[in-house]
């Protein structure tokens, strides 16, 4: 009976882990993304600075004050957009209240670069975003533009 048990309860494991796996989704390296970062930042004009990460950023006011961290609750006021400039969320009427250790590794990242107040650009490549997998209105591997405003910090 136990050895009945135990292969069913094997059998379901190996059905159920090949499931999970998704061949289909390959991941793109941030320098295969990179010429295309360098084009949008380019072609709008903006001034940026390439962090050790690989992304793109461009501050625009750095803010005084309160310098977030991985356990900071923040107050923040953004638009994010696709490089085709399909904004896909904007919430810039009334800030958002979010953990800096919930959000994505390129959000994570580029408003430690700022202090409260401060607002920054970012190009981020899909790797420190939602890598290949879509997430709602954006595609699997997307390289994502935001403009972020830190509004507080706590």
């Amino acid at each position: 009976m136990k050895t009945q048990i135990l292969s069913g309860l094997l059998a379901m494991l190996i059905i159920t882990s090949g499931c999970l796996k998704d061949t289909s989704c390959q991941f793109k390296t941030v320098a295969s993304e990179d010429a295309e970062m360098q084009s949008y930042a380019v072609s709008n004009g903006m001034s940026v600075t390439q962090h050790s990460s690989g992304m793109y950023y461009q501050i625009i006011n750095p803010g005084s004050g309160a310098v977030p961290n991985y356990n900071s609750i923040l107050s923040v006021k953004y638009t994010g957009k696709l490089m085709n400039g399909t904004v896909f969320d904007s919430r810039t009427a009334t800030p958002v209240l979010l953990q800096l250790g919930g959000v994505i590794t390129g959000w994570q990242l580029g408003l430690q670069l700022i202090q409260k107040g401060g607002i920054i650009k970012l190009i981020i490549p899909s790797s420190l975003a939602y890598g290949c997998q879509p997430n709602g209105p954006i595609p699997g591997n997307s390289i994502l533009y935001f403009e972020i405003e830190l509004v507080d910090v706590q």
